[in-house]
């Protein structure tokens, strides 16, 4: 017995040592992916926040138009991450989209530079945008819109930012482990944003545009050479072919047999090559049975030798499950479009605030307008460490289990409605200094309040997120079939793209059907505005509830609190 015993103690310690082995080889992978997260995160904030502020400085462009375009751009770059995590995960791999992307995201800056050095490409300055201005041609419209959109913003940070969060996870092999990089990935990115946003552009309201892209290009290289010398050491995902092929199959089979009787016996069913051994479950699933029969078997489905006739009759049961998989997530999905399109109005209103604020903080220092944002930053990266070290610890110790990724979501749900309330008392304020001061005549006035008073509901705003949005990144990887996981977490990119292209029309429709935004906020009503996405927030907050009730966790055990084997 104590022979035994022992060998089985040193068993557990080889098991031991080869997971800190892994463990650390995983750190050592991760380093370098995160070093280069932090270059083109640096990149990226060094003039994605001042995008507004550029357009209205540079190129003549009144406010609210500035504000549309910018979330237009933004929306533009969340779109592209989609795309690239298919490509990634159908046919080249991590690796290869991000190498491409950041390259192309180094031309677009470099355009961008060009564009802040020859005077030929903007039109020329003007005090106050007023038809004294001189207009934009279209050729100084399409210089920053290539370089903004297709190039650095679209396939440059669409290609790089979540398909670098899958090429870290997965040189994890343990759930925990993974969790723990998805929190510390948005610490880096947000923490190198908050270095763009501010001494970057700092330097571009201070010193010039010129100097602060140029800074941006440096990071941009660095990001690269830093990304290139971990070539040798990744831990490399095998792209299997484009899993959404197999999905459309389903959908084919399953309306072709969509006559067919629904059998409740396993050997009806086509498990592929893998038999049905492991996943013989899959044919018991009671959910959306009628899918089942795009498995189900008829005469001629199957050759001899066990292969498949004809591809668009018959799917494995497999394929059919990871297509219910992806019906059950979707209207935890929705819930993110209805969360993120009040967060990107706000963020834009909030620069065109800070602008008619007094900016100083302090008798010699003053805080540039786009970099007002960066307050969502610096509260999201002290909150993502304090969660991470401190309040999900203690709520292991107190409930036995760490919040879920769903719990996580609803917590940012709440603050984010909360941070829509105080940013309407906030402009209520403002316009009642701009009313006292009677400055309704003096066109470009700057209302005698300090924007330190903007900082309570951007705080509220980095809180929120540091729950639901790693959350959400969380949920989608953890909950996706493994031959989707690169697309799971960029869908949380598509869920930003949505809501910037949703909170243009929301702000197109409001200046329609109200008099409350006006190309002067002073003259409008913009606390109305925030208590009408307040109002949103908490209907979907109530629609988030329901879906979260009747959701059932796929992949994660002990999600619903059974002990979690990965956990330990």
């Amino acid at each position: 017995m104590a022979a035994k015993h022992s060998t089985s103690g040193e068993g557990a310690c080889a098991l031991h040592a080869i997971h800190t082995l892994t463990w650390k080889l995983g750190i050592g992978r991760v380093g370098l992916n995160s070093g280069a997260v932090i270059g083109l995160s640096l990149t990226v904030g060094g003039w994605l926040s001042n995008f507004i502020v550029f357009l209205i400085q540079e190129f003549n462009i009144n406010s609210i138009d500035a504000a549309k375009i910018a979330n237009v751009v933004n929306g533009s770059s969340s779109f592209i991450p989609i795309i690239a995590a298919i490509i990634a995960d159908s046919f080249f791999g991590s690796f290869s989209v991000i190498s491409v992307s950041s390259c192309i995201s180094l031309l677009g800056i470099i355009l961008l530079t060009l564009t802040a050095t020859l005077n030929s490409l903007k039109p020329q300055p003007c005090a106050i945008v007023s038809e004294l201005c001189q207009p934009t041609s279209t050729l100084q419209y399409a210089i920053p819109y290539a370089a903004y959109i297709p190039f650095s913003t679209s396939i440059g940070l669409g290609g790089t930012r979540f398909t670098m969060a899958i090429l870290g996870a997965n040189q994890f092999d343990r759930r925990k482990d993974q969790a723990t990089f998805f929190n510390w990935c948005f610490v880096s990115i947000y923490s190198a944003s908050i270095v763009g946003l501010t001494v970057i552009i700092y330097l571009e309201d201070n010193v010039g545009y010129r100097r602060g892209f140029g800074l941006a290009v440096i990071t941009n290289l660095v990001a690269i050479a830093i990304f290139l010398s971990g070539t040798r050491f990744y831990k490399y995902d095998k792209p299997q072919g484009s899993p959404f092929v197999g999905l459309a199959r389903v959908i084919v089979a399953a309306t072709w047999k969509r006559n067919l009787q629904i059998s409740s016996e396993s050997k009806d069913y086509y498990y592929g090559n893998y038999g049905v051994t492991g996943v013989e479950a899959a044919a018991s699933s009671r959910s959306l049975r009628f899918l089942n029969r795009a498995a189900q078997k008829t005469e001629g489905d199957i050759r001899s030798d066990g292969s498949i006739v004809k591809p668009w009759r018959l799917s494995t049961m497999q394929q059919v499950e990871d297509f219910k998989t992806i019906i059950r997530i979707f209207p935890m999905w929705s819930i993110g479009i209805f969360l993120a399109t009040p967060l990107a109005i706000q963020s834009s209103l909030s620069i065109l605030q800070a602008l008619t604020m007094d900016p100083h903080l302090g008798p010699h220092f003053r805080i540039p307008p786009g970099s007002v944002v960066v307050i969502i930053l610096i509260s999201n990266v002290i909150s993502l460490s304090l969660i991470d070290r401190f309040l999900y610890p203690a709520w292991q110790k107190l409930i036995g289990r760490s919040p879920t990724p769903l719990q996580r979501i609803g917590l940012g749900h709440m603050l984010n409605i909360l941070s829509m309330a105080v940013a309407a008392m906030v402009e209520s304020k403002r316009l009642k200094v701009f009313q006292d001061h009677h400055l309704h005549d003096q066109p470009g006035a700057v209302v005698p309040m300090l924007a330190l008073w903007l900082f309570p509901q951007l705080t509220l705003i980095g809180i929120g997120e540091a729950f639901h949005f790693p959350g959400q990144v969380e949920f989608f990887y953890q909950e996706f079939p493994l031959s989707l996981r690169s697309t799971s977490t960029a869908l949380t990119s598509l869920i930003i793209g949505i809501s910037f292209y949703l909170s243009t029309g929301v702000i197109n429709l409001v200046q329609r059907i109200t008099g409350w935004l006006l190309n002067n906020i002073s003259d409008g009503k913009l606390d109305n505005v925030y208590w009408m996405l307040a109002v949103v927030g908490v209907i979907n907050f109530g629609y988030y509830l329901v879906c979260a009730k009747f959701y059932k966790y796929q992949n994660v055990k002990g999600a619903d609190g059974s002990p979690d084997p990965d956990s330990a």
